[in-house]
């Protein structure tokens, strides 16, 4: 039976998908520890969504974060073999952004997370989804890679959460969210 851990990191390096290892700190490995995170704030609001279209369209998503994370954590040399978010997969996910869109009414001002429990998760995942695309930035502005559709990616993905956080609020009967300005 193989051992659940492998020892290779307590140096505190860690490998690429490729030759070389680099720091645990490094922005490559940050951006790959936050993607990871999102995955799994994605996946608590998939494990709490009331919507069956909720829960596809997200572990599409997990699906397409865990390719990402591949690409980012390949060497330069590898990249091209891990390209997998093309503008086609971007104009896809805004299709059904745009779709949900017209199923619901955008409020005009921030609203507070926490009106329905499948909602909240999505806040979550939203507001770590939006840290890994301020990750990912970093990495291209750096030229550590240079898929700028992983970028596109994960905004609109943000938007994804924001919308399917909204449906899941109105499926669960609350007509409107809990806004952040206090009514007088």
């Amino acid at each position: 039976m193989s051992k659940l851990y492998t020892s290779t990191g307590d140096d505190g390096y860690t490998g690429l998908l490729g030759e070389g290892r680099v720091p645990k700190y490094h922005p490559r490995t940050e951006a790959v520890g936050v993607l990871d995170e999102s995955s799994a704030a994605i996946g608590l609001a998939r494990a709490l969504s009331q919507v069956e279209t909720s829960a596809e369209l997200l572990l599409e998503a997990q699906r397409n974060l865990y390719k990402i994370m591949a690409e980012i954590s390949a060497t330069p040399e590898n990249a091209a073999s891990f390209h997998s978010i093309t503008p086609e997969i971007v104009s896809k996910l805004e299709e059904q952004i745009d779709l949900l869109s017209d199923r619901i009414e955008i409020p005009r001002e921030f609203i507070v997370p926490g009106d329905t429990q499948p909602g909240a998760a999505l806040a979550l995942a939203r507001s770590i989804v939006r840290r890994a695309e301020r990750q990912v930035a970093r990495l291209l502005h750096d030229h550590e890679i240079d898929n700028g559709e992983i970028l596109r990616y994960l905004n609109r993905l943000s938007s994804l959460c924001f919308i399917l956080e909204l449906i899941e609020g109105q499926t669960a009967g609350s007509d409107k969210p809990t806004l952040a300005k206090q009514e007088s």
